[in-house]
């Protein structure tokens, strides 16, 4: 098997051949979490497919067309297109600022035709992109120099601040997340993260009082007391908690859940989804979902650790990185772990721009996956 797939990176490989080496194992745990999230999205609606649920089949949909698109497309091509989709992405961010239209007291989209984009979702695949081509030159001693550190810095950097500014701390949060994750398996010293990591913490008191928002300041006094006010900001995670705890061992049963059927659950299609499912399913739902997003992470690990060039490696811990990200802090968020910061919880919650993105990101993957047996020079331009 090993000798074959060798063979067929000699060589062009021809739609079939990549149609064969998709691993379509991954694609059904995607369809099966998707296909959880449109269920739930019908039963929060009051078991109506509508507003959510047919929408949202129609978003999955296009997103696997993206996913197996996204894939038949060599690895060196994608690294060719790194640069071009950050710079794109970037724009489309300052866009925000100057055409975008306010949502939920935010403004973070803008209008293509029919479609409202979300440039800050599409920013956290084409930072992943440019950051694994920049890193993919630079031998592991060259990542801790000050110019290509600064440089690599400053890609995370200037993103991160439009995105902050619009406000949207939850996916600024991924964002540098993101970055700094690649920096560090890119071989960065601790010798730069060690005092990286104390800047930030005394940066914090600085931020409280120039850089946060009063809503998200009131967030995290409602996280470190949500009964001081539970019926005006704690309302949020109180009822979360609630639904969640509701639930027990095997929960209510599907369309049963009351929280969110009689409108309690706040953002009970978006941010909070995923207490809905701990409602009607109860533990052994909310795990057996926990399994499947666990087995997807395992195979994207394994799709990194198989791919013979740097890039592959970077692009796949960086993609299966930003999707562990997204159910960590939505899963934190909706338990009362972490203050209520505004992420999704990927593949379930309604939504096309996280959507799309989400699946880019696995299609990405799975040319990676495809594709590992390509080797690409250190300093290869890569392009074909």
């Amino acid at each position: 098997m090993a000798l074959r797939a060798y063979a067929a990176a000699k060589r062009t490989l021809s739609l079939g051949d990549k149609l064969t080496e998709v691993n379509w194992g991954l694609v059904l745990l995607i369809c099966l979490i998707g296909g959880a999230g449109i269920a739930m999205l019908y039963s929060v609606a009051g078991a109506h497919f509508q507003p959510w649920a047919l929408r949202q089949i129609g978003h999955f949909t296009l997103g696997l067309i993206v996913l197996l698109a996204a894939a038949m497309i060599d690895i060196r091509v994608w690294m060719s297109l790194a640069y071009p989709a950050y710079a794109f992405a970037l724009v489309l961010l300052i866009a925000v600022d100057v055409v975008g239209h306010v949502g939920l007291g935010a403004q973070r989209w803008i209008s293509i035709g029919p479609f409202d984009l979300q440039p800050s979702e599409l920013m956290k695949i084409a930072l992943v992109l440019a950051l694994s081509r920049f890193l993919h030159g630079k031998a592991i001693e060259e990542v801790s120099k000050p110019v290509p550190l600064a440089i690599g810095l400053a890609m995370i950097g200037i993103p991160a601040i439009f995105v902050v500014l619009q406000p949207n701390l939850g996916t600024t949060l991924i964002i540098v997340a993101d970055g700094c994750s690649l920096l560090f398996l890119a071989g960065l010293s601790w010798w730069w993260i060690a005092p990286t990591l104390g800047a930030v913490a005394a940066a914090i008191p600085i931020a409280w009082r120039f850089v946060l928002h009063d809503y998200q300041k009131a967030r995290v006094e409602t996280f470190l007391n949500p009964e001081s006010d539970a019926l005006g900001k704690g309302w949020n995670i109180t009822q979360a908690k609630i639904a969640i705890g509701s639930g027990g061992v095997a929960g209510k049963g599907f369309t049963q859940g009351t929280q969110s059927r009689l409108n309690f659950l706040p953002e009970k299609q978006t941010d909070f989804i995923w207490t809905s499912i701990c409602e009607e399913f109860g533990f052994v739902g909310a795990l057996a979902i926990l399994v499947l997003f666990a087995v997807v992470i395992f195979y994207g690990l394994q799709t990194a650790m198989s791919a013979r060039s740097q890039f592959g490696r970077l692009l796949a811990m960086g993609i299966i990185l930003n999707f562990f990200f997204y159910i960590m802090i939505n899963g934190l968020m909706v338990m009362g772990l972490i203050p209520v910061v505004g992420i999704p919880m990927p593949l379930l919650s309604y939504g096309g721009s996280a959507m799309l993105t989400v699946m880019l990101g696995f299609g990405l993957l799975m040319s990676v996956h495809i594709h590992r047996q390509v080797e690409i020079p250190r300093h290869s331009g890569g392009i074909i």
